[in-house]
């Protein structure tokens, strides 16, 4: 069978290529083209288009890159016409991938969705138009298949495939590497600052973590390198802050592993550092102009997956003008101190991965309802 799947940001790779590895073992004769990055092309995929030239972050960001953004979508239907797949496989980034959903269903071709869009956040009328265009949508959370049957549509649950990955990971034993490695406060505990993927909100939160790094001078802090940035753009950044480094890329799960704490951006992140059961401070802020968009068209109650999946306030989130150093101080005292606090913490983390668990192997789930749906179809 031949399959396109597309992918555009850091966690859809990651996810993307857990799934392509699952899909090549139920079909040995797979052909696989996808947009996503390193992971999926080493788990087996031809990798058309990396996704750290399609992440745009905003509303106001996405304005901008406008004329990239649709040279994209040009380039992407001509190259799935040319491929012809058996199944378009859409995972997340749900911007792009809805407005070639459209158009795929006016070619005829089959299409499953991989973790769904977050309608349940904002604008739920948008359910209409996938149950229109999506064959089979396979979601990840477990308050997901409720929201959809509201709107009348079926959907599969597979389980949530960081589960997986994470449990994978603390099988093994990898020494964590930093540009700081060797020195002589290696044996201080650890905070570990996860500031997101992209270079805009790096450079609007990583420098408020850094002036809240000044009041623990007793910890190390050290900064998660994200896919598709360079070293050398959070070098110019943490120069002046002598107890901060850097760990290099692909060690962010080694870092969480060892981290007796953490200030993380809202997103995939504050769900991996909760299953690696580290407290954590959710850390949010845009552009004004995008902010005051977003908060005027999102109707969910909080901002991380942590908060949404227990439907209470698990971590504190600091957000927008929240977010500055004092309350970031404040707030990592607590998560430092308070073994109230951290108690409480780590009894909703426990409760999170039941939830997340109860079906097991997302990954392999996905595969083969998307196989199981390719045979009943064919």
């Amino acid at each position: 069978m031949k399959y396109y799947i597309i992918a555009g940001e850091a966690s859809g790779d990651l996810h993307g290529s857990n799934l392509v590895k699952e899909i090549c073992k139920l079909d040995a004769d797979a052909n696989i083209r996808a947009w996503g990055g390193d992971l999926m092309k080493n788990a087996g995929a031809e990798i058309v288009k990396h996704y750290k030239e399609l992440a745009f972050m905003g509303f106001i960001e996405v304005v901008k890159n406008l004329s990239t953004i649709l040279d994209n979508l040009k380039f992407c239907k001509k190259d799935i016409e040319q491929f012809q797949p058996d199944v378009l496989v859409l995972v997340d980034y749900p911007g792009f991938n809805l407005r070639i959903a459209k158009w795929a269903k006016q070619q005829g071709l089959r299409i499953i969705y991989y973790i769904s869009p977050q309608v349940w956040a904002w604008k739920e009328s948008r359910v209409k138009s996938i149950r229109k265009l999506v064959d089979r949508m396979l979601v990840i959370l477990p308050f997901e298949k409720e929201f959809y049957n509201k709107w009348d549509y079926k959907v599969e649950y597979v389980g949530h495939p960081l589960v997986q990955v994470v449990d994978e990971f603390d099988k093994k034993n990898v020494p964590l590497k930093t540009t700081h490695s060797g020195q002589t406060n290696i044996q201080k505990p650890i905070i570990a600052l996860l500031p997101g993927s992209r270079k805009q909100e790096i450079e609007i939160k990583l420098p408020l973590m850094l002036e809240a790094s000044k009041q623990f001078p007793n910890y190390r802090f050290i900064v998660a390198q994200a896919p598709g940035q360079q070293v050398s753009f959070y070098e110019k950044i943490v120069a002046p802050y002598s107890n901060v480094e850097i760990c290099f890329q692909g060690q962010t799960y080694t870092l969480l592993s060892q981290a007796k704490a953490a200030l993380v951006t809202s997103g995939t992140a504050t769900l991996e550092t909760a299953l690696f059961a580290v407290p954590q401070v959710v850390c949010y802020k845009g552009s004004s102009i995008s902010y005051q968009i977003a908060k005027r068209l999102i109707k969910v109650k909080y901002i991380s997956l942590v908060n949404l999946i227990m439907d209470k306030l698990v971590v504190k989130e600091l957000i927008q003008n929240e977010l500055n150093v004092d309350n970031i101080v404040t707030e990592l005292n607590n998560i430092l101190h308070d073994r109230e606090r951290i108690e409480q913490i780590k009894k909703d983390y426990a409760d999170l991965k039941d939830l997340l668990q109860k079906e097991s192997n997302a990954s392999a789930r996905a595969a083969q309802e998307i196989i199981g749906f390719l045979q009943t179809s064919a």
